[in-house]
């Protein structure tokens, strides 16, 4: 497989629409369905067919079956590919605060290795009594009391506190954080944006059919222009191609992009435009081989950031001192430090900039 390859197989790896989960958002009948009874989750098929049509004809109560199967199917075994399930528990145990205590018991009969799905689903929900839920079962998911420990320690981030910082850092902010000046602040716990995330988000939408997950995709848009980090633009690329991808689909979710796209800052509407008219035009063949070719680019060329920098340092006569680098690090530029100086001191200057 080639690089291109694999990086494609990467990108579709982190939504509905992936080969391996089988999830394509699509419409489903309104016609009313008898509603399949436990011994039909015998299938991947089956539980996905299931998964899919769920937001139109709500049927809690046959989660705790689908989990159980899911698990004897060995569906949790690696945690990269269990985001979608994950995300779709969290969106039915939100959906159902009064059943949710209920619901959570009689999922708990499954491999105990599998507990830990349950304790993020819980932890992702949303509800309001999601710490006394841990906390209740805790002791029947010991294996996974130090996961409950640090969620209910705020030490693990839940699904709403997606870090959505989009803004790159300015040239004095990276000397800054190079050179390690200034008092340290402590980050406040956060979930990075990445690949899995978007697997969640698209697991709760199907749940229930709301716009609180397609908004923190839509959120995460700018990310499909990042050209200083594979991994942040993998990740938006990923959130770009499945909303226009699924949207073709899915009427419902189409008319919440458009209405949605009246009221984004202008870094997110750019992008979101473009998921629209995808859609629309259904080309979405030509969204992918420009999510390939960016992702490709980066992975060759490295970090635009970097390229700038290495461009800059062939300047020649005008150079970065070190005293320049520290006045700028601490905020002192106004020193009148002299900055034009050349040869070595230059290069060692630079060097700070450009790891």
């Amino acid at each position: 497989m080639n690089a291109a390859s694999r990086i494609w197989a990467r990108l579709r790896r982190t939504a509905v629409v992936v080969v391996g989960l089988g999830l394509v958002v699509a419409p489903v009948s309104s016609a009313k369905a008898v509603p399949p009874s436990a011994s039909a989750f015998t299938t991947n098929d089956a539980i996905l067919k299931w998964i899919n049509g769920y937001r139109h004809r709500p049927d809690p109560e046959q989660l705790p079956s689908v989990v159980r199967a899911l698990s004897a199917m060995q569906a949790f075994k690696a945690a990269e590919s269990s985001g979608a399930y994950i995300g779709f528990i969290a969106g039915v145990l939100g959906s159902n605060v009064s059943h949710a205590e209920d619901l959570i018991a009689k999922m708990l009969p499954i491999d105990p290795a599998d507990h830990w799905v349950l304790v993020r689903a819980i932890a992702y929900s949303g509800l309001p009594n999601w710490r006394e839920l841990l906390a209740t079962f805790v002791d029947r998911m010991a294996t996974r009391r130090a996961m409950i420990d640090k969620y209910l320690d705020g030490k693990l981030p839940r699904l709403e506190q997606i870090d959505f910082q989009t803004d790159k850092p300015g040239m004095l902010d990276k000397i800054k954080s190079t050179l390690h000046f200034g008092k340290e602040q402590k980050k406040a716990v956060a979930l990075q944006p990445a690949p899995e995330l978007i697997d969640v988000l698209w697991g709760y939408y199907l749940a229930t059919g709301s716009y609180v997950p397609i908004q923190r995709m839509i959120k995460l848009l700018p990310l499909a222009n990042d050209k200083d980090n594979v991994d942040s633009l993998t990740t938006g690329s990923a959130a770009k191609f499945t909303l226009a991808s699924n949207a073709v689909r899915d009427s419902d979710l189409l008319a919440m992009l458009k209405w949605a796209d009246k009221s984004q800052p202008k870094d997110v509407k750019v992008v979101l435009d473009d998921v629209i008219e995808t859609a629309e035009t259904v080309d979405t063949v030509h969204m992918r081989q420009e999510s390939l070719a960016a992702i490709e680019e980066l992975k060759t060329k490295g970090p635009n950031s970097k390229r700038e920098l290495s461009g800059w340092g062939q300047i020649g006569q005008g150079a970065l001192s070190m005293g320049c680098v520290v006045a700028a690090a601490t905020g002192q530029i106004e020193l009148g430090i002299p900055c034009v100086i050349g040869g070595a001191a230059y290069t060692a200057g630079l060097q700070y900039v450009t790891h």
